[in-house]
């Protein structure tokens, strides 16, 4: 099978076309993380300005360490709603290049079997065993690419449970450190004995 110009010419425009969709996936990821960057330094500044504040208008060593330990939670959980964020970004982004990817693949093994075919209905006579081999061996790289596809999508959802676990145990986690400092820096009440 000998392919025309035009031909040629379509696979290239479909390629190019391919490629620019895949940058311009690429740059709204781009986009979106310098988005969540921009926004964590302006609200974080805006936080330090105010914590900075708060620190130069405590009147004792006690009001200090409360407001300092007040900070603390703030930024834990925000350091896992970035990470999260971050990793949706990551996700979403190579989904769109696994969507592609598949799609390419797609249309390259049926491109593949067309020409096999199109090989079996010109062969000469006597070459059906090869025909069949060829065939086979497509059929069986098929069914290797699917199983590969599969788990590999199963190991994407696990790994996304077990991110979705670790930041929900994290958060819990800073959440119960926060309590704790608050507890440590409260202020003492004294009783007095009658």
């Amino acid at each position: 099978m000998i392919l025309t110009p035009e031909q040629v010419a379509a696979a290239q425009k479909a390629n190019l076309e391919t490629l620019f969709g895949l940058t311009t996936k690429a740059f709204e990821g781009v986009e979106k993380l310098v988005e969540l960057n921009l926004q964590v330094v302006k609200t974080s500044f805006a936080e330090n300005v105010d914590n900075a504040k708060k620190a130069l208008s405590a009147k004792d060593a006690q009001e200090l360490l409360a407001i300092q330990a007040a900070a603390v939670q703030p930024v834990a959980e925000k350091t896992l709603a970035y990470t999260r964020h971050l990793y949706e970004i990551a996700s979403e982004t190579q989904s769109e290049f696994a969507k592609v990817a598949e799609a390419q693949l797609a249309e390259g093994s049926k491109n593949v079997q067309a020409l096999v075919e199109n090989f079996a209905k010109n062969a000469p006579a006597g070459s059906e065993s090869t025909v069949a081999i060829v065939k086979s061996a497509i059929s069986a790289a098929n069914n290797a690419y699917e199983s590969v596809q599969k788990a590999t999508k199963q190991a994407v959802e696990i790994a996304e449970t077990n991110f979705q676990a670790a930041a929900t145990a994290a958060t819990k986690a800073a959440q119960q450190a926060s309590a704790t400092a608050r507890t440590a820096t409260a202020p003492v009440k004294k009783t007095t004995a009658a």
